[in-house]
This record gives structure tokens, C-alpha cells and sequence, in this order.
């Protein structure tokens, strides 16, 4: 996985904000999987069809973090939901 894919959430897969928090729910296999709010933003983000690097700019601008260690967040829960599969890359 690297920052220049593209991926999107299958038809199955529904997401909701709770509070700060995201809820997301394989509707296929009945799993339920929650993210923090930066975590949550990452998927409103991803959500929107932007590549994961424009994910990476856009937070850049939100958060104070290095490059180094957003980019490793992003490709780290992207894996996570990939193995999931409640992301497919396109």
C-alpha cells in the first residue's frame, strides 16, 4: 500500500458519526469497527474518493504532525480496514 493509491468503501459497508467517533458496520458479515477522531477523519477523507496522499495533505493542514508519522498512520489504518474489507483499492 502506498499514499498514491485510491481506494473506496464497499456497497456494503455503512458508516456513522457517533459524538467525535466513527462507527463503521460490514452490513455483509455483521462486524462493527470504531475509530478515534483522527481516525474518523480519515475516513470522512477517504470517503470522499481522495487519494491517500490528498488524505496526507489535507490533515498535514489540520494537525500538528510530521509527514513522516501521518503517512504511517494512513497506510497503517488503511491496511486495517483493507484486511477487513471495509476499503478495496481502485
Amino acid at each position: 500500500m502506498k499514499l498514491t493509491n485510491k481506494i473506496s468503501i464497499p456497497s456494503q459497508v455503512m458508516a456513522r458519526t457517533v459524538g467525535d467517533e466513527t462507527v463503521i458496520l460490514d452490513l455483509a458479515n455483521g462486524t462493527y469497527y470504531g475509530l478515534d477522531p483522527v481516525g474518523a477523519r480519515m475516513w470522512q477523507l477517504m470517503s470522499e474518493g481522495n487519494s491517500l496522499s490528498a488524505v496526507c495533505e489535507t490533515m498535514l493542514d489540520e494537525y500538528d504532525v510530521t509527514r513522516e508519522a501521518l503517512a504511517d498512520d494512513i497506510l497503517r489504518l488503511t491496511d486495517e480496514l483493507l484486511t477487513k474489507g471495509l476499503l478495496v483499492v481502485t
